[in-house]
């Protein structure tokens, strides 16, 4: 018996992925002047929106593992980018800061993304984006609920 085969053509799934690498590359290509990666730049947006996560918090919202955060975080603080109180105010996570220059770079980063991501939509009308946007948060939505 065969295995039932997805057909590249009309999945879902699979245009998905194509999207996410495409912007994925657009982005690492924007952010590269700025010696930034993607998972840099988000650890940096993340933490421009929500000072004070812990590294494992951060880990959750740029998709990386643990290890994978402690090493990008350690990096962004020998830049000068980050800043993390020495002791932990409770518990053991430190929570970790924006510095001035790590503000500096972000509002630089932010611009080049933001305009990656409106060439990405540029051909989808306004009422399109927000369909677009709101079936995309629907999808992750539907996939979460089934694994809880």
């Amino acid at each position: 018996m065969t295995q039932p085969r997805v057909d590249l053509d009309t999945s879902i799934g699979y245009a998905l992925k194509q999207a996410a690498a495409a912007l994925r590359a657009a982005m690492e290509t924007a952010l590269r002047p700025l010696d930034l990666t993607v998972s840099q730049y988000s650890c940096l947006e993340l933490l421009g929106q929500r000072p004070g996560l812990s590294a494992a918090a951060l880990a959750r919202g740029t998709f990386v593992t643990r290890q994978s955060m402690q090493t990008l975080v350690q990096g962004l603080l020998d830049r000068g980018l980050l800043e993390r109180a020495a002791e932990a105010p409770e518990g053991r996570a430190l929570p970790t800061r924006l510095t001035d220059e790590g503000t500096r770079l972000l509002a630089d980063a932010s611009a080049v993304v933001a305009a990656v991501e409106r060439a990405m939509v540029a051909d989808l009308a306004p009422a399109g984006q927000r369909r677009l946007h709101a079936d995309l948060v629907a999808l992750a939505a539907a996939l979460a609920d089934r694994s809880s």
